[in-house]
Order: structure tokens, then C-alpha cells, then sequence
């Protein structure tokens, strides 16, 4: 998540986007005619690599990494950052706090890892509803790569509920909503159109999984790495599609608020948060 905000810098033409606050204060007349803009309610979005700084608390909504960067990983300050989230303020159109979670496909280099998935039975020992034919038995398939983003989101759910437990918070999975976080920098498939159908698999058995849990999901990337990754091969009956999106804007508000307009990543989905960077912190302006 860090390091695509810092990517977005560099690129804010293409990817920035932005969000109106769902609840705008009456705005004031100024002198000259017209009026005044609406305050901005700011929200801000933490993870790992600000364990240990002092954050702000003028948020009206936090969105927390789960993970470490990595799909396999835990963030060691999320109790902490969960506590710090719930004490947004009210106002924003926005849940007052929401998640973040890493996907990936290492199906290429599954000698590499223990977490590659060898049957269609899941890490509960449950037989989910696999939209994949053939089964997974282990191989390099669309049917292995979605029940692999099925058991991350299960090991990933398992760390939230025990950090949020540790502080007397909500653990219901349901109440929150689940940004899946879609980024060059974690470990994916390529080299033709049936890696890539692979990659968008992946992506969508995360996704299920907080489904199947009655959680809300959504899509964190840019346009430029979302067709790498996926190479758009998201199927009309995919359950990526009508999703909100958060789109890294650059390093101003201004470019956060115009992103609020581009195109989403999937067929029907629309732009909900938008990212920027002041000083080295995960700004975020919402535009529902």
C-alpha cells in the first residue's frame, strides 16, 4: 500500500481520482459572492510502516492494513491501529473504519511456498463452491489459484479477529468492508492471457470469502496494474464487477478530487475513496 501511494506520484495524470464527502456542511457565503468549500473530512489509511508514529486524530474514517505486505504476513500493530481507527469522528459518508488486505498469485513458483493450496477442501476443512472446473489438486490452475485467495482471506480474517478481540472490538467480519489490495509489488503470474485469467481467479476468491461472510468487498489499485495483473479478463459473472473502487491520487487533494470521476476497474463499479500523500502519510477523501 506504501509503496503504490509513492508510485502514484509519479504517475497522478493517469490514476488520481477523488471522493465528495456524503456529508457536506452548509457551506458559508464569502466576501466577493459565492461560497465557501466544505470542510474537508479527512480520512487516513495505516498499516506496518507506521508502527510506532504518533497518528493523527482529526480522521473521520481509518482504513487499517491487516497484513505486513504480504499475503502470508500479520501487521504487529493492528490492534493498536484498530483501537486508533475507532476513534473517528462522525460525520463522513464513510464507515468509520475499514480494512485493508494483500493479494497475490505465486502459482508460478508454488515449490517456493506451503501456503499453495493441494485439495478443494479449505483451510477450515470446508469444500467451498469453487466457480472453477476441474478441482484444485495442487497444480497451477484457475481452480488452486481461486481457493489460494480463498484460505489467505481465512488466515487474514483470523488475524484481525484476534487483534480486534484483544481490544474488546467488534470481530464480526460483517460489519466491515474488505479493500483488496491489487499491486504489482506482491507475487503474481504472467506471460500469457491464461496467467493473467489466473491472477483475476486469485483476486476473486479473496473476495468470496469475506462475501460468503456477508462482508462488503472492494478493489485498491491503479488502471496501469490492474490490467497488468488481470489483463481485464474479469468475466461478466464475476464477482469483481460492480465493486467501489480506492485509487491512488497523487500527492494533493485537488487530484483526489477530480479522480473521483475516472473509470472504475470492473464493469459497474464505482469510485469511493480516493488516496494522497502529505507528508509522508495516507491521506484519503471519500466520494460517497
Amino acid at each position: 500500500m506504501k509503496k503504490l501511494s509513492i508510485l502514484a506520484v509519479l504517475a497522478v495524470s493517469v490514476f488520481s481520482f477523488s471522493l465528495l464527502p456524503a456529508t457536506a456542511l452548509a457551506a458559508k457565503p464569502v466576501a466577493g459572492g459565492g461560497a465557501a468549500p466544505a470542510p474537508e473530512l479527512v480520512g487516513y489509511d495505516v498499516s506496518y510502516p507506521q508502527c510506532g508514529r504518533k497518528l493523527p486524530t482529526d480522521h473521520y474514517f481509518g482504513v487499517v492494513g491487516v497484513n505486513n505486505g504480504l499475503a502470508n504476513g500479520a501487521n504487529p500493530c493492528l490492534a493498536d491501529q484498530l483501537v486508533w481507527a475507532s476513534k473517528a469522528k462522525p460525520g463522513s459518508g464513510q464507515s468509520k473504519y475499514q480494512l485493508y488486505v494483500n493479494t497475490a498469485n505465486p502459482g508460478e513458483v508454488i515449490s517456493q511456498i506451503n501456503t499453495w493450496p493441494t485439495t478443494d477442501y479449505d483451510l477450515n476443512g470446508n469444500r467451498p463452491n469453487n466457480p472453477y472446473q476441474g478441482g484444485c489438486n495442487g497444480s497451477n490452475s484457475s481452480a488452486c489459484s481461486w481457493l489460494y485467495g480463498w484460505n489467505r482471506s481465512i488466515y487474514t480474517e483470523s488475524v484481525f479477529k484476534s487483534a480486534a478481540s484483544s481490544k474488546g472490538l467488534n470481530t464480526n467480519t460483517a460489519t466491515y468492508l474488505w479493500w483488496l489490495d491489487v499491486e504489482t509489488m506482491n507475487t503474481w503470474q504472467s506471460g500469457s492471457k491464461e496467467a493473467l485469467m489466473r491472477n483475476t481467479a486469485a483476486i476473486e476468491g479473496f473476495g468470496a470469502y469475506y462475501q460468503s461472510k456477508g462482508a462488503r468487498i472492494g478493489l485498491y489499485s491503479t488502471a496501469v496494474q490492474w490490467a497488468e495483473i488481470t489483463g481485464n479478463t474479469v468475466s461478466a459473472t464475476s464477482n469483481l464487477n460492480t465493486l467501489p473502487n480506492w485509487r491512488p491520487s497523487g500527492t494533493s487533494l485537488a487530484n483526489a478530487k477530480a479522480n473521483c470521476s475516472v473509470a472504475p476497474l470492473t464493469p459497474g463499479g464505482f469510485i469511493s475513496l480516493t488516496q494522497y500523500v502529505v507528508k509522508n502519510l495516507d491521506h484519503d477523501h471519500s466520494c460517497v
